[in-house]
């Protein structure tokens, strides 16, 4: 399917582009193409083929979660700029 340069034009200014002569031949050369490859990929029997959200199995690839003692307290808090008691002091943000 070859695009027009009316057609380009217009599919570069819904996408807010500004393209010079050259690149509105280069881009509708470009486009041509690929709309071409997709023909080509419509031909393609997929009846058979069960739809698929992915290509390739996923698998979960986070670590299994290990039960440690935590820091004490007063590491934690070791360089905490205010801090009150066991906790962090932080100045509060109230909007009116």
């Amino acid at each position: 399917m070859k695009l027009s340069r009316e057609e380009v034009l217009r599919i570069a200014r819904l996408a807010r582009l500004g393209l010079d002569e050259a690149e509105v031949d280069r881009t509708r050369e470009q486009l041509s193409n690929i709309l071409e490859n997709f023909e080509i990929l419509k031909q393609v029997d997929t009846t058979d083929v069960t739809p698929t959200a992915q290509s390739i199995p996923l698998q979960n690839v986070m670590r299994e979660d290990m039960v440690r003692p935590s820091l004490p307290p007063d590491e934690v808090l070791a360089n905490a700029p205010q801090r009150e008691d066991n906790l962090f002091r932080v100045r509060a943000i109230l909007e009116e």
